[in-house]
């Protein structure tokens, strides 16, 4: 049966698997009883050891729990700003396009409005969005102004699930057009104001991996580039753009970290 791009995505905007908290450790279920592992849960075991030492040593630290509990919350409160923008712009946009009726349906079964009409519809739902928090805004004001910039040309999907047969499953930030192409996107906060490097990006970049595999696998939709976008509390990011052959790179690499949860699954290793 041939799956239609368009519809599929839209069937993924709501989470259906069920939660299953009665092990050691969060789980999610299908209505056919399929157990999913969370995506963050895998790459937290699957980590170098050399990271999760890190990790403990960290946690082990005096505040280190307020710290975390209010990373959350600003990580939170970012991300639903920038839910806000992207479907409020969506929305808009898919207005204006109706009205007009300028939407073009590209090779990739998906439907696009014209770039001006995207780039006008995120100025104008930035415009209008609630006020943040301020222990937040600054954070939210570099994810929405990066979303404004111009980088993004059409917006397909805004915290969207995925789940694969592999038997992991996650959410996902965005689904967008950049000057790359059809680009999975994941938003990120940090507490410091130099740019991460490289090799801290791995996870963010192997997560991009699960879920672009997982999103092919259900809605048959490939994606051509990843972004990750980490929000300051200067008001700056740090933006990490794939392109096409980093993200096959990326897929691969989750692969085998996934099949090393399954095999540490088996053997009782993971935590």
């Amino acid at each position: 049966m041939t799956i239609d791009p368009q519809d599929a995505l839209a069937s993924l905007r709501q989470w259906q698997l069920e939660q299953d908290n009665s092990g050691r450790f969060r789980v999610y279920r299908d209505q056919h009883g399929q157990i999913y592992h969370s995506v963050t849960h895998i790459l937290k075991n699957t980590a170098p050891q050399s990271q999760k030492d890190a990790l403990e040593r960290w946690s082990q630290r005096a505040g280190s729990g307020l710290e975390r509990d209010l990373a959350c919350d600003r990580g939170t409160v970012a991300h639903e700003h920038c839910e806000y923008v992207l479907k409020t712009a969506a929305k808009l946009a898919r207005q204006s396009a109706n009205k007009k009726g300028s939407w073009k349906v590209w090779d990739d079964g998906l439907a696009r409005p014209p770039k001006a009409v995207t780039n006008w519809a995120l100025k104008k739902a930035e415009e209008g969005s609630p006020k943040v928090p301020w222990p937040a805004r600054e954070y939210a004001r570099g994810l929405s102004d990066w979303l404004v910039s111009g980088s993004v040309t059409a917006i397909h999907a805004s915290e969207f699930s995925v789940s694969s047969d592999e038997g992991f499953a996650g959410t996902a930030d965005a689904l967008i057009d950049t000057p790359l192409g059809l680009t999975i996107c994941d938003f990120k906060t940090t507490s410091r104001e130099t740019d991460k490097p490289e090799a801290w990006l791995k996870d963010h970049q192997d997560q991009l991996g699960a879920y672009s595999l997982a999103l092919r696998e259900r809605a048959g939709i490939r994606v051509s580039a990843g972004a990750v976008v980490i929000a300051k509390p200067n008001g700056n990011v740090q933006l990490r753009m794939l392109s096409e052959l980093e993200m096959r790179g990326c897929e691969a690499r989750w692969t085998e970290r996934n099949n090393l949860y399954k095999e540490m699954l088996l053997s009782g290793e993971v935590m």
